[in-house]
């Protein structure tokens, strides 16, 4: 492949690895560029260039035209990778992107580059508050309105649209739960969830009725009743019965957003999340309960939804109130 002019005026010989030569390039980064550096600093380093590396791998298969170059242009299609079809916080896409830039710095002493591609391709700055937008009354019901309830599949859609706008549950703790994990007690329905970066099922979420009833619609579809069968299923025909993951959800979340015409920067399907409690605070839930619900660590976390409530209305009829 010829040789692609850079915005510098010289130019920058791409660099093709195989999957084999990329793990023994990022094995080296980690044992002997970081040497020295906190075991901490080095798992941050591999957790971050996980992702790359998936990233990576994914096209070598796709075409030359499609292959990761090591160039400015192949660095910029990774960070709108990972905002757009990831749709990673901005918090998060700077740490990958950091990661890569240092992973060149190590190709570059190596002599593989010339120069580092990723030095001029920015991370996104931390945010002072959630970027997800949040859908007002309004979305909530046009996005429930088009889920097709005649099939297996609308009603699974439906039970996970309504348990992440009225249960406040996200997209891993979904993935992670089996059917013996929903509880009905005398103080109500729970559903028992693991959420990201925990090690067990220790938190339980109370579904209300808004966010209970389409799943028990859905689970009485459903053949299999074991308690350790998956909560949420595929439902295609080479897949059908597995555990729906994430990159699943996403897509079926992100496809309803965009029929209902919902779609638009700071809209994603993690938004569904925080708008339960913007929902619960118009209610007129007390801030500490919506905290326990979010499983917010903090207070703090829960006032920025709070400082939003206006973008969700009450109806009339229930007057203004105020925080």
């Amino acid at each position: 492949m010829a040789d692609r002019e850079t915005a510098s005026g010289g130019t920058h010989r791409p660099l093709f690895l195989t999957a084999g030569d990329l793990a023994e390039r990022l094995q080296g980064f980690l044992t002997d560029y970081l040497q020295g550096k906190s075991d901490a600093t080095i798992g941050t380093y591999r957790r971050s260039l996980n992702e790359f590396e998936r990233y990576h791998g994914a096209r070598l298969g796709s075409g030359a035209h499609a292959r990761f170059g090591f160039r400015e242009d192949d660095v910029t299609a990774y960070k709108r990778y990972l905002m757009e079809e990831r749709e990673l916080s901005q918090v998060s896409v700077s740490t990958y992107l950091t990661a890569l830039r240092r992973l060149c710095e190590y190709l570059v002493a190596r002599g593989d580059l010339a120069e580092n591609p990723a030095r001029a391709v920015k991370g996104n700055r931390r945010p002072g508050q959630h970027t997800r937008g949040v859908l007002a009354q309004e979305d909530v019901e046009r996005l429930l309105d088009l889920i097709p309830q005649a099939t297996i599949i609308g009603l699974r859609d439906r039970a996970l649209v309504s348990l992440m706008i009225y249960g406040g549950l996200a997209e891993i703790e979904l993935v992670r739960s089996d059917r013996g994990d929903l509880d009905h007690t005398l103080m109500g329905a729970f559903l028992r969830v693991q959420g990201k970066g925990r090690q067990s099922k220790d938190q339980q979420v109370p579904l209300d009725p808004l966010a209970l009833d389409p799943l028990v619609t859905y689970l009485q579809k459903r053949e299999d009743t074991s308690p350790e069968a998956p909560l949420f299923v595929s439902h295609g025909h080479r897949s059908d019965g597995t555990r729906l993951n994430t990159r699943s959800i996403r897509s079926r979340i992100n496809g309803y957003l965009r029929e209902a015409k919902l779609k638009r920067p700071g809209i994603s399907p993690h938004s569904l999340t925080h708008t339960a409690a913007l929902i619960w605070l118009n209610d007129g839930m007390d801030l500490e309960e919506v905290r326990r619900r979010m499983r917010h660590g903090t207070l703090e976390t829960t006032m920025i939804s709070f400082r939003k409530q206006g973008l969700l209305k009450r109806p009339s009829s229930e007057g203004d109130t105020s925080a």
